[in-house]
């Protein structure tokens, strides 16, 4: 028997872009619904929860980042945000605010569906599945806490660790150097961000083919870092921050 097909939930007022979305989504199998609006995105989402939410910030009616809000008032259904602003005040806010991804426009349809992907993945993950993250080369145990690279034990440190099983558990996400910075440290050191960035040059010594030019522990520039969970694509970053 074959699994149910996910559902995504296209928000967004231009119908080319729904189209061209829609048409991605659904030679990757899944079920589209489609809002041109912030009143109607909420009755679907309310009445007709999808898996997945896909969400354009420039509504008619609301802003998409007063529809995120309303949504995580209820639920935890991924929601990744399309945006024409790059800006990295912004990209923070909205990951802080909820949103599980973020995807500046223009952009590639295999590139949101691998995001897509990611996020669903960590939405249905359960207790019952295997507790080991596989990220190309990079294998993280989450129970047994070992971690090894192309089948050779990796050896952390605890900071390097808790790093990594943070990235890890969001696999194939975005996470902010605020988040990072809570989860690793406490005191004075909870705000300084060039601790983050020694600690991630460290792990990237032990865990990077080439740390000068990372393709597991990837940089969001200004925002923060994210384990890939697919090294198909265009991923090395200058390995500095």
């Amino acid at each position: 028997m074959s699994k149910p097909a996910n559902v995504v939930l296209l928000i967004d007022d231009e119908p080319k872009i729904r189209r061209f979305l829609r048409a991605g989504f659904e030679l990757n199998s899944f079920v589209v619904l489609e809002a041109e609006n912030a009143t109607e995105a909420l009755k679907i989402a309310t009445f007709s929860p999808p898996d997945l939410i896909i969400l354009d910030l420039n509504l008619p009616d609301l802003h998409g980042a007063d529809v995120l809000e309303r949504i995580r008032a209820w639920s935890n259904v991924p929601i990744i945000i399309l945006s024409v602003a790059a800006g990295e005040d912004d990209k923070v806010r909205l990951l802080q605010a909820g949103a599980d991804d973020y995807v500046v426009k223009p952009f590639g349809m295999a590139e949101l569906l691998a995001r897509s992907e990611a996020a669903l993945r960590r939405y249905f993950k359960s207790a019952t599945e295997n507790p080991v993250v596989v990220a190309g080369p990079l294998s993280v145990d989450l129970v047994t806490r070992t971690v090894s690279l192309n089948k050779t034990p990796v050896r952390l440190t605890r900071k390097e660790y808790r790093l990594l099983h943070i990235l890890a558990t969001h696999v194939g996400l975005v996470v902010t150097h605020d988040q990072l910075l809570k989860e690793i440290w406490s005191g004075n050191q909870r705000d300084n961000i060039q601790y983050l960035r020694i600690l991630v040059r460290k792990l990237r010594q032990k865990i990077e083919t080439d740390p000068n030019h990372p393709r597991l522990l990837v940089t969001e520039s200004g925002v923060g870092y994210r384990l890939q969970n697919r090294l198909d694509a265009e991923t090395a970053t200058d390995g500095v921050n």
